[in-house]
């Protein structure tokens, strides 16, 4: 008998004893921001035998994108595969934004259960309300991994019940709430059935429970059949769409066609490679089966929703529905004085053929084009989900001036507004918890409930409006000295809230092109604080601080200092500038009004008045106000 054929029959993972039928699970690990599912996923491919035991991986394996390395966070959902005894497990890493959700609701139709992770401190959150509740509605049963029960603010227990709570709260049936809990570590690598269990085990009793509890991953009868799921681009394979197999087989070279979710034949091909993962890497394979979650390259138009199949299939799979977009922005063609001097995309066809193929693979993005053609409006979930589109963009070279994100209003049956309303959770330290629900009231925000969350600090639980929580992260940090933790969740549609106060300064705006040069900006600074430094080029109509008063000023950046022949210390004295507010894109965003854009290059963020020239801009505020009267 061979080595690794004895291994395979003492069932030690990371070996398959050939001459048998594969067994296959298909879970997804889903979570809030920040509760470990990344870490859980490194440690669950290392104790797996996927890595050579000298093999260097970096930490968070799976978050390959720069952002997500950068930011610590995942933004697109990925698969991974482990062999534990003689079954493969396809994992799939989830993001934890609710702005990203829509990743999270497209791979749920390609597993069979779900790991639902909590922290042991912060317990369940908004966004895991959000994901279980979509995979309670498509009957996956969960299993709970109560995880950083090492934590010293730890509340095992009162986290358990919140999670049976919220399962309760959400219709589950009494199968899915006998769910089997584990504790442990993702980050130290342990799970057990109890907090204070056997850490020598390591994620073992993980896996055990995983075979144990998920069904064989569910095939059906028939030619081949698959969901298109995940859309990405390759420079030597071109179109990848990834998803499950529902039924058959699909070999390269075989040929098949795409039906759309009405049933139209969109197109039809040959599949040139097929592709399966294998730890972090995917890798060519001959023939792909039911139930396994493969890749497949060659066809060119094919795309998310749609159901790649046999030629003889006339019937679709119904994919998911996704929930609507409730926050839209405009891309505009940058025509700023600057324009084209630090992108080389600079044209509204770059643009408009960037943003038309995010939106094939990101379902929840919404692309409109403007009856100008120069511009367009990009609907997503979220500021931070568009925030991610404009950076990825602009480290692509493209230059494009954005405006101030606008909810998505619906129209009720009787003609009446309706707006987005989030449910929004806030973790606070009690001495800041006055200073939040003031805010939050001013933003129309209803509070429901404030509970002890351990350590001298509260859980408020608002109802609020989308629009008015646009910006508000950035000033509820500076309140509580970056010490609150804020979570938002869509909930519904409601009644229009009434009108909510907006930012209360005016702006200082560059009067004219050039450089702005110290001693002008040293003697604007009792005007308000600046957001350039000397050198910086301006323009006309470029804002370039933040004006004490609530009206707009327009000021002179560079105004130089006048020379004589007198020389004391007193005049030659150095000028000492106070540092100037950093702008980042999330920031700027949010802090703009309707009638300023940000100018975003690959190089600079910069603020602007939508409107440059002064003249027009006088002449469009009186027609405004026209308008209003």
């Amino acid at each position: 008998m061979r080595p690794a054929a004895i291994l395979a029959a003492r069932g030690v993972p990371g070996f398959v004893c050939f001459g048998h039928p594969m067994k296959l699970r298909n879970i997804a690990i889903i979570a809030h921001v920040d509760h470990g599912k990344t870490t859980l996923v490194d440690k669950l491919l290392q104790q797996s035998g996927s890595f050579r035991e000298n093999q260097r991986v970096e930490e968070r394996a799976m978050d390959s994108n720069d952002l997500e390395k950068e930011r610590g966070i995942t933004i697109l959902a990925k698969a991974t595969s482990v062999v534990w005894k003689d079954t493969r497990i396809n994992i799939v890493d989830t993001p934890g934004h609710a702005d990203f959700g829509g990743e999270v609701e497209r791979i749920l139709s390609m597993v069979d259960g779900v790991i639902v992770l909590v922290d042991a401190a912060e317990g369940p959150m908004p966004q895991t309300k959000f994901v279980v509740s979509k995979a309670l509605k498509i009957g996956l049963r969960p299993i709970v991994a109560v995880n950083k029960v090492d934590r010293p603010d730890a509340r095992i227990n009162e986290v358990v019940n919140e999670v049976f709570d919220l399962f309760a709260a959400l219709d589950a049936t009494d199968e899915q709430l006998d769910f089997p809990i584990l504790y442990g570590s993702g980050r130290n690598g342990w799970m057990s059935t109890s907090p204070d269990g056997d850490q020598a085990e390591g994620l073992a009793p993980l896996f055990d429970l995983v075979l144990e509890h998920v069904p064989q991953a569910k095939t059906e009868e028939g030619p081949f059949r698959m969901l298109g799921t995940l859309l990405e681009s390759n420079p030597f394979l071109g179109r990848i769409i990834t998803g499950r197999i529902a039924s058959g087989t699909v070999k390269p070279n075989q040929q098949v066609k795409v039906l759309d979710r009405e049933g139209k034949v969109v197109e039809t091909g040959r599949v040139s490679k097929i592709l399966a993962f294998r730890g972090l890497e995917r890798q060519p394979i001959d023939v792909g089966e039911a139930g396994d979650i493969v890749s497949i390259a060659g066809l060119v138009k094919g795309t998310v929703a749609d159901t790649f199949c046999d030629p003889q299939v006339e019937t679709p799979i119904q994919a998911q529905p996704i929930d609507p977009p409730t926050v839209t922005m405009s891309f505009i063609v940058n025509d700023s004085p600057l324009a084209g001097t630090e992108g080389d995309k600079v044209t509204s066809r770059m643009i408009r053929d960037r943003l038309f193929k995010e939106a094939e693979g990101n379902v929840t993005l919404k692309i409109e084009e403007a009856a100008d053609k120069d511009s367009f409006y990009v609907s997503g979930r979220g500021e931070l989900q568009l925030a991610i589109l404009i950076e990825t963009m602009r480290r692509e070279g493209f230059e494009i001036a954005v405006s101030r994100p606008r909810v998505v209003y619906e129209k009720a049956e009787d003609g009446s507004i309706l707006e987005p309303i989030e449910e929004v959770v806030i973790d606070v330290d009690e001495e800041h918890s006055g200073s939040v629900v003031q805010k939050m009231s001013e933003r129309k925000g209803d509070m429901l409930e404030m509970r002890p969350s351990g350590g001298n600090r509260l859980r408020l639980v608002f109802h609020a409006p989308t629009r008015g929580l646009i910006g508000y992260q950035s000033e509820l940090l500076t309140d509580t000295r970056g010490t609150a933790i804020m979570n938002r969740l869509f909930k519904a549609y409601e009644p229009f809230k009434g009108e909510i106060a907006g930012r209360r300064n005016g702006v200082l705006i560059s009067n004219e092109q050039g450089e702005a040069v110290a001693y002008a900006l040293w003697n604007l600074e009792d005007r308000g604080p600046m957001m350039i430094e000397p050198g910086w080029k301006v323009y006309q109509g470029m804002i370039i601080g933040e004006h004490n008063r609530e009206n707009d000023l327009e000021v002179n950046v560079l105004k130089g200092k006048k020379l004589t022949n007198i020389r004391t210390t007193s005049k030659d004295e150095a000028v000492r500038l106070t540092p100037p507010i950093r702008m980042t894109l999330e920031r700027s965003l949010a802090w703009i009004q309707d009638d300023e854009l940000v100018e975003v290059t690959p190089k600079s963020i910069r603020l602007r008045k939508a409107v440059l020239d002064p003249n027009d801009r006088k002449r469009a505020e009186r027609a405004k106000e026209a308008l209003s009267a």
